[in-house]
């Protein structure tokens, strides 16, 4: 199975408001998202995703198309994952198109999510979500570098 893309989810999810007619919100949280940060060294083969309706018909859709997904309609109450409140309000769009909208968590609630998990991928990736382009986040990600390093 190939890495899945950005482009190619968005174009899934166009399919299936297109076919049903109905409005979907769509709250990447997963290795995906890191696409949208930016990274180039996350590959991820399904979507973790909060959705506000239409969570079991996304979910089988998505299946028929070959794509796994760990979706739900509250992420913050998945395990040990849990979200500073206020994190839909943070979030950000990053595609939009007729009744579709999807969005993508703040850089910080990303990272707090992964470093709430703390398995080493989520490590590695609140490690790479950080963009350089903003000062904050870069010295974040050095700490969570340097954070990873004393680990092992």
């Amino acid at each position: 199975m190939s890495a899945l893309t950005l482009d190619r989810l968005f174009a899934l999810l166009e399919d299936y408001v297109h076919r049903t007619g109905r409005r979907l919100d769509v709250l990447l949280i997963g290795r995906l998202a890191l696409y949208a940060y930016g990274s180039q060294e996350a590959r991820t083969e399904d979507v973790d995703a909060e959705l506000a309706q239409d969570v079991e018909e996304v979910g089988a859709f998505l299946k028929q198309h070959g794509i796994p997904s760990n979706l739900s309609e509250n992420i913050s109450g998945w395990s040990v994952v849990s979200l500073p409140p206020g994190y839909r309000y943070r979030a950000r769009v990053v595609h939009q198109q007729d009744q579709l909208r999807v969005l993508l968590l703040d850089p910080v609630d990303f990272v707090v999510s992964k470093l709430r998990r703390g398995t080493e991928q989520d490590f590695a990736d609140a490690a790479i979500s950080a963009s350089p382009k903003d000062t904050a986040l870069f010295v974040f990600r050095k700490a969570i570098a340097l954070f990873l390093q004393r680990l092992t």
